[in-house]
């Protein structure tokens, strides 16, 4: 179970389904989760040292998330040259991700929401009926979150097959900079 540190603010923007969205420039719900590895994540104290990219995917064992994953991975140092660490959360337990991360050289932190509390923060949970049968999901959404704890970006419409390049796009429109100097982040802060 995530433990939660504060609540965030209200969205007041809906995705399509009519769900709140949280907003660009409004507080991160601050958290803490367990790590494939289990040890806790600690939003906070990851924003002292650097911009995260918190990325919602469904599930461990889907081709999409797959690919999404591979190629945060394979540009892990991109995300380091702009100041930026990658994390993903799904609803899979650590364990899952464990052997997710081990069997595909999956180098991006992978943590488990197993109740969905931080996925509920930030407004991507959803049900899904099928077979008459709802079951838990989340709506894969990404957010950049600043060292002050505000959002910088948020996307809730991603297109995997060219969502690193975006991100890395915006991060590059955050930093003002090309190279992404996080000391440049920070004075155009």
């Amino acid at each position: 179970m995530g433990r939660l540190t504060n609540s965030g603010e209200t969205p007041s923007r809906t995705r399509g389904d009519a769900s709140p969205v949280l907003e660009v420039g409004g507080l991160a719900p601050l958290f803490c989760l367990p790590d494939a590895d289990m040890a806790l994540f600690d939003l906070a104290a990851a924003l002292r040292q650097r911009l995260v990219v918190l990325h919602f995917y469904p599930r461990d064992a889907m081709p999409s998330s797959l690919r999404q994953a591979i190629d945060f991975s394979e540009r892990e140092r991109e995300f380091r040259r702009h100041g930026a660490q990658v994390v993903c959360v799904s609803l899979d337990e650590c364990m899952t991700h464990a052997g997710f991360r081990d069997e595909n050289g999956i180098s991006v932190e992978l943590l488990s929401d197993a109740d969905g509390e931080v996925c509920r923060l930030y407004r991507v949970w959803q049900e899904r009926v099928a077979d008459g049968v709802t079951r838990p999901a989340v709506h894969r959404a990404t957010f950049i979150v600043g060292g002050d704890g505000k959002l910088l970006h948020a996307d809730y419409n991603i297109d995997t097959r060219a969502h690193t390049d975006q991100v890395l796009a915006q991060l590059n429109s955050i930093s003002g900079s090309k190279n992404g100097n996080p000391q440049e982040h920070r004075r155009h802060a």
